[in-house]
């Protein structure tokens, strides 16, 4: 084990076991030489809904595009005329309209066309009756979120059109409890002791999900759009903003595509896309511009996900833009069911307002295994904290110390790399391994690295404030 500190001028190295061989995807039988090999036999198992060329246009079924009269009923008769006679295209046509949430079913494709824009509704009475969803990671029977699809196959929601949740500091994001979202002291919200609390505590109890009933009177607010447990999963071209939190949180579902999306939203947890237990995902060509986290990885949160137990895996990323959010790339903190093989490549983030490139969040509550994460390719104009951070101390400590093992960062160039360059926190018990940067250009960062029980750690390549560093554990 390595513990290392790097202060301009200073290094500190202290090598306290004898390492390890291999870990992880070496165990496995993936090399280090071909592990990008493995990108391509994902993506052909990906597998995108195909639809009948059949059209049901929301206009023959009585909405109306003024913004303000109720399309909800419209848009449900039409998706479910589409079901149930085999599938096809909902159009939602140019012009404005008000809605409830959606509910997608099988073999629909919900497609709006430029110039269409959906307003959700800001009532959470709307968003009655209670379904089966997941809570910052934890199982429970909540409002819907605004699109919604619950053990459904082939679905997708594609098209040029605004998906707009209309949340702002009047609506939804006081339930934060934070006054700079609209919260006055007196006023109800999550952090109250009987309501985020209590479902956790409930999880933590191993009280029946269907008796984890919520919604009104707990200010836990709804995500914008949640597959659960849904196949083939395309969202494609349109813009999505305000949202009252999570934005893209596929849930448990496989073969899911999610490529030319535009995301916006600067309210209290508006993570941008949020893969959970899921696996083959793809997110290509999109633009990220948050609150919080841009693209974060989840599996599940403490007893609960340890009880579902299901990894995020094969989590592809591509050609994507993030501007604001508290990480680019990010893998936690909900992550007690594990993550493994995700590949993020050719991607650009740049804002003052984003604060990490990679970041992995845990802690000894969470637990899980995170293995195997590679970039590659990536440009960062400015961030503001670190551009590459490891941290187990995440929140909340408890008696499932993580793992966290196989990160491989290639080629990459940071214009102004924030506080530190490299930060890694971890347990002496659990050292985050094999760590491995390669072909990487961090400038203006006010100091180089920080590392706090560390195994197998190699800097090749690497340049820091134009100072070639090396290092190389196994020397």
């Amino acid at each position: 084990m390595i513990i290392l500190k790097r202060t301009q001028p200073f290094l500190i190295l202290i090598i306290c076991l004898v390492f390890s061989s291999s870990c992880g995807g070496e165990k496995e039988g993936i090399s280090e030489a071909n592990v990008w090999d493995q990108v391509p036999e994902i993506l052909e198992n990906i597998k995108t809904p195909d639809f009948r060329d059949e059209v049901y246009n929301i206009l023959d079924y009585g909405a109306v595009a003024d913004g303000q009269t109720d399309a909800s009923d419209a848009i449900r008769s039409a998706i479910v005329a589409c079901s149930e006679e085999g599938g096809g295209k909902v159009v939602v046509p140019a012009g404005s309209y008000a809605t409830g949430p959606i509910y997608l079913q099988s073999n629909v494709n919900l497609h709006l066309e430029e110039g269409a824009r959906l307003l959700f509704s800001t009532d959470p009475k709307d968003y009655l009756p209670l379904v089966y969803t997941r809570w910052e990671g934890v199982e429970l029977m909540n409002y819907s979120p605004l699109i919604y699809a619950f053990e459904e196959v082939n679905i997708a929601i594609t098209g040029k059109g605004v998906l707009d949740g209309q949340a702002n500091e009047t609506n939804w994001w006081p339930w934060k409890g934070k006054k700079e979202y609209g919260w006055k002291e007196g006023m109800p919200q999550q952090e109250d002791a009987d309501k985020r609390h209590k479902l956790f505590q409930m999880a933590e109890d191993d009280i029946p999900v269907e008796n984890r009933v919520f919604g009104e009177g707990y200010y836990l607010r709804p995500q914008f759009v949640q597959p659960y447990l849904c196949k083939n999963v395309l969202i494609q071209g349109v813009k999505i903003v305000n949202s009252p939190m999570w934005i893209l949180n596929p849930v448990l579902c496989e073969n899911v595509t999610i490529e030319g999306v535009t995301v916006e939203s600067h309210g209290p947890n508006s993570d941008g896309c949020d893969p959970e237990s899921s696996k083959n995902v793809l997110i290509k060509d999109c633009f990220f511009n948050t609150g919080d986290d841009c693209i974060a990885i989840k599996s599940g949160r403490n007893a609960d996900g340890r009880r579902i137990n299901i990894p995020s895996e094969n989590i592809i990323i591509q050609n994507c833009k993030m501007a604001d959010g508290h990480g680019g790339v990010v893998i936690g903190s909900e992550i007690s069911g594990g993550v493994k093989n995700v590949f993020a490549e050719n991607c650009e983030m740049n804002s003052p307002h984003l604060e990490r490139a990679l970041r992995i969040k845990t802690s000894s509550m969470r637990g899980g295994v995170i293995e195997n994460v590679y970039l590659r390719n990536i440009t960062v104009g400015q961030i503001s904290q670190q551009v590459i951070r490891v941290n187990m101390f995440y929140e909340d400590s408890g008696a499932y110390v993580p793992i966290v093992r196989n990160i491989r960062v290639e080629n990459m160039e940071v214009m102004d790399g924030g506080k530190v360059g490299v930060l890694l926190e971890a347990y002496e018990s659990s050292p985050v391994e094999n760590v491995k940067l390669e072909n990487i250009n961090i400038k203006h960062v006010e100091k180089d690295y920080e590392f706090s029980n560390v195994k197998e750690v190699t800097f090749n390549n690497v340049t820091i404030n134009g100072e070639n560093i090396k290092l190389d554990s196994n020397q």
